[in-house]
């Protein structure tokens, strides 16, 4: 079943605290709207919503490895997270997707509304090397149907992410 955002704020969205970061950091970007669906969150679906690219819509996936704790990993919708490639690149020898019920405790966000922006704590970001290849990409804004439309310059800078080859071949 579809959701609606609704609210009286001028353009019709509620901000989220993942906006409200970005705007006392002075970064520029849009928030946009979806129609979600509780039984498919998947990236494809947003992508879809949104009338875009899949590649230009990116995942956040949080992870953990044996010898680095938690860290982040923002990949296109359409791609599987390499975890051998994700532990290396957080310096660990081994890597693995969190279990889903530690998601809202760990960062604070539900699966569909997790921002790589304004986690409860900042953990050690990553972002697969073709973010760099769009003006710009969508992530999500911290809730289920709302993503930011953003420059990933901007974002991989606000985030002290690290750019690498993530995904699977």
């Amino acid at each position: 079943m579809a959701k609606k955002n609704h609210d009286n704020s001028k353009n019709g969205v509620a901000k989220t605290n993942a906006a409200r970061l970005l705007d006392q950091a002075k970064i520029p970007y849009e928030l946009i709207p979806y129609e979600y669906d509780e039984n498919d969150l998947a990236a494809q679906h947003v992508a879809d919503a949104l009338g875009e690219d899949i590649n230009q819509v990116f995942k956040t996936l949080v992870l953990h490895g044996d010898k680095c704790g938690y860290f982040v990993c923002v990949v296109p919708g359409n791609c599987e997270v390499d975890l051998k490639k994700a532990a290396k690149a957080a310096g660990a020898k081994k890597a693995e997707m969190i279990p889903m019920k530690e998601l809202l405790p760990l960062t604070g966000y539900i699966r569909g509304g997790c921002s790589p922006v304004g986690m409860k704590k900042p953990f050690p970001t990553f972002f697969h090397s073709t973010a760099k290849d769009f003006d710009v990409i969508y992530v999500s804004a911290g809730q289920r149907g709302l993503q930011f439309k953003i420059a990933p310059a901007d974002l991989i800078s606000y985030v002290r992410a690290t750019v690498t080859d993530l995904v699977a071949e």
